[in-house]
């Protein structure tokens, strides 16, 4: 007998309901997509900090930081696991991997809407597939995609890590927008036009979108 059919759901003792009841607020992902250099990361965080201080529990999953652990590249889990752990469990920026990564972290946010927490996750997911496979996780009303809309150009002129620069030197390969195409949403619950106002405005206006959708509380 395969071991997947001895895998069995358990119910939790404390109820989704509960959880959110206690929390004063529900439990969503808001997921933020965008080419490198948009702005996603700056503006979840901002969001996680104005949640944070009008008492709502959220937590920012970004790329970097999740690429630092749970989906580490294989360069960077040799040192520590082996080149055996690292081939078998690491993932790279290959178009197969990058599923991967989405698929992984979908899980991870669907688990902390579960537990009435506002995930904000901040990825480029430049698959439309791969981020309505994560919507699909969750309930109607669960899954806020986030478009951070803003021109290649206006990304290139950031380039915070350097990224387009390598990149067009052909020193990356596969990095989307210049050799590898980004998917933008065809229905996004919000758009963000970064290069037309701030940070701070944009983070703003999510928390307007959260409040009109009872997300949150209009007092909060």
């Amino acid at each position: 007998m395969s071991n997947d059919m001895n895998v069995t759901w358990h119910q939790h003792g404390v109820a989704r309901a509960e959880r959110e009841a206690r929390g004063g607020h529900r439990g969503c992902v808001i997921w933020f997509t965008g080419l490198s250099g948009s702005g996603k990361s700056t503006i979840a965080n901002l969001v996680d900090q104005k949640l944070f201080a009008a008492g709502v529990r959220s937590y920012v999953l970004d790329g970097d930081n999740v690429r630092h652990g749970l989906n580490a590249s294989p360069g960077m889990l040799e040192p520590r696991h082996g080149a055996a752990f690292a081939k078998r469990f690491g993932l790279s920026f290959s178009a197969e991997d990058r599923e991967e990564n989405i698929r992984r972290i979908g899980a991870v946010a669907q688990l902390f809407a579960d537990a009435g927490i506002m995930a904000l996750t901040a990825f480029v997911s430049p698959y439309r597939r791969d981020r309505d496979a994560v919507r699909a996780m969750l309930q109607p009303g669960e899954f806020v995609e986030v478009f951070v809309d803003t021109p290649l150009e206006v990304c290139e002129s950031r380039d915070p890590k350097g990224l387009y620069k390598t990149a067009r030197a052909g020193e990356i390969r596969g990095f989307t927008g210049i050799d590898d195409p980004y998917e933008a949403p065809a229905n996004a619950e919000l758009v963000l036009k970064t290069a037309e106002k701030s940070a701070d405005a944009a983070a703003d206006e999510v928390l307007a979108y959260l409040r009109a959708t009872r997300q949150i509380s209009a007092a909060k």
